[in-house]
């Protein structure tokens, strides 16, 4: 080999060192961000129906990176808490959302997770605003919203106003969900004067009717034109087609995933959970659900793929809580559950109450597991707010299949048992807004006289898939533990944007590219 040829070979393997020596081109960031809401899809319905699923659950399985022991770690475990999670990965503790509904004692009333006196409803028929007002920390909508300088374009969509507005955060574009009375599509003037024209046009075109007389899983929908046929619509698997539809006119109309910055979409599905309270997680009903939820998801993903492309789409599933067994399975599979009685619980309570301190009306709300008492009224009779607390709590204890009892004094005080309930219970409670008792069920007991309900600490309600899947991720099957909290800080790391404000959850770098 001459002279020349030795110095070309010696150039060309330097080169190539050189080139493996850099690290390898970070994936392009993503154009659409879509975090999608299953609302009570327990995680076990992913395996359980497995065989069933040949469109968009399948291809999250198969393409994406899949957690298979993922909870939330707060009590309650319902819609609006984990809607709120999703996007902040901030616990009820410090984002102040500590249910769908909670008593507030400065007006006397119970208010909503989103209820907002201050706004107005639009496109619908009934009356009250909402806004994301009372969520006291940031989204990662909000984070790419600040980032980009406002360019980033945000909305929600959903069946329900919560679920809508929550994960989109404080700065978003656009809420939409769909009013039951009317089934139109509404917002609220937090976010516009009037509803988008292709809103408008949307509702002229009355999409739900479509479902007129529909049949399902052995039921047949109401006849269009009769007074409940909206209301009945929720409750069942076509409801989860209105969402989809209204996604892709979201998409199509705010050109999301079209400029040159990333764009973020949260969409809920919420039929599930409709279904799921009115028939129970083993029933066929739910079964069905499940499945159609697979075919409406790949309608989606195929609309996602033809329109921006999957290649540009990080999509990130999970849900907001699972559900128990309706009790009269859980007792003929011999693992105990039951219904209690829904004044068992508080009846005991002003019973102590009158005993001890005097006939008085001494409960001022009482929400399931959760008891206000009337604090002015404690104040005027110069008692000591704990010890009328603790009173309450050994009433409580005292109820048969009560499994514990906290007082508010106690987790301001920091008394909590150090277990798994015990953080669940302290990551639920905010000293702004929480009641003066949270009481939890033995597992399998609810309240609910028919059907079934989750918001326990156990492993059914908390535990939900978390799925990641898009060409910043690596796909597989991830076994470690992890929290629906993590969503958000991860997705705050591949944008390269700021970790929302309230954010305890860790970044999953074990599924990350690079």
């Amino acid at each position: 080999m001459n002279f020349v040829k030795k110095i070309f070979v010696l150039a060309f393997v330097l080169a190539g060192a050189l080139l493996a020596a850099q690290p390898a081109a970070a994936p392009r960031k993503p154009k659409l961000i879509v975090g999608i809401v299953i609302d009570q899809f327990r995680y076990d319905y992913l395996t359980r129906y497995r065989s069933e699923y040949t469109g968009g659950l399948n291809r999250l399985i198969t393409r994406g990176a899949v957690f298979t022991n993922a909870n939330y770690e707060h009590f309650y475990t319902v819609t609006a808490i984990g809607h709120s999670v999703f996007m902040s990965g901030a616990m009820p503790s410090v984002s102040g959302i500590i249910g769908n509904e909670w008593f507030e004692p400065a007006t006397g009333k119970r208010v909503t997770s989103v209820s907002d006196d201050s706004v107005k409803l639009l496109g619908g028929s009934s009356e009250g605003g909402a806004s994301p007002r009372r969520l006291l920390v940031d989204t990662v909508g909000d984070e790419l919203k600040i980032a980009s300088g406002g360019k980033s374009r945000v909305f929600g969509v959903s069946l329900k106003d919560r679920s809508a507005i929550l994960p989109a955060g404080h700065m978003a574009d656009g809420a939409f969900w769909i009013e039951a009375k009317t089934g139109n599509i509404v917002s609220s003037s937090y976010y516009f004067t009037d509803l988008p024209a292709w809103t408008r046009d949307l509702n002229g075109s009355k999409p739900a009717d479509k479902y007129s007389e529909a049949e399902w899983a052995g039921h047949k929908l109401l006849k269009a034109g009769a007074d409940a046929f909206y209301n009945s619509l929720p409750a069942t698997p076509f409801s989860n087609e209105l969402i989809e539809l209204t996604a892709e006119r979201v998409i199509a109309a705010e050109k999301l995933g079209e400029r040159q910055t990333t764009d973020l979409l949260t969409v809920s599905f919420s039929g599930n959970d409709y279904v799921g309270h009115e028939y129970g997680p083993d029933s066929p009903e739910a079964h069905e659900t499940a499945v159609r939820t697979d075919k409406v998801l790949d309608k989606f993903f195929r609309y996602l793929d033809t329109r921006i492309g999957m290649q540009n789409v990080l999509v990130v599933v999970t849900a907001d809580h699972g559900a128990a067994p309706v009790p009269e399975l859980s007792i003929e599979r011999k693992i105990g559950g039951g219904r209690m009685p829904p004044r068992a619980v508080q009846d005991a309570i002003q019973a102590k109450l009158d005993e001890k301190f005097g006939k008085a009306k001494w409960i001022a709300d009482a929400l399931a597991e959760s008891v206000s008492l009337d604090r002015d009224l404690i104040r005027q009779k110069k008692l000591d707010l704990a010890e009328v607390e603790h009173v309450a709590a050994e009433a409580a204890r005292g109820v048969p299949h009560v499994a514990r009892v906290y007082t508010r004094s106690d987790l301001m005080a920091g008394g909590a048992m150090g277990d798994q309930i015990g953080r669940r219970v302290v990551n639920g409670f905010n000293a702004q807004r929480s009641c003066n008792l949270l009481v939890v069920l033995e597992p399998y007991w609810m309240y609910s006289a028919r059907g079934t309900t989750h918001g326990t600490p156990y492993n059914y309600d908390s535990h939900v898939p978390v799925i990641f899947m898009g060409a910043a991720v690596r796909p597989g099957q991830y076994h470690e533990a992890a929290a629906v909290n993590d969503i958000a800080p991860t997705l705050a790391t591949i944008l390269e944007v700021e970790t929302p404000s309230g954010s305890v959850g860790r970044v999953l770098t074990e599924i990350l590219v690079n």
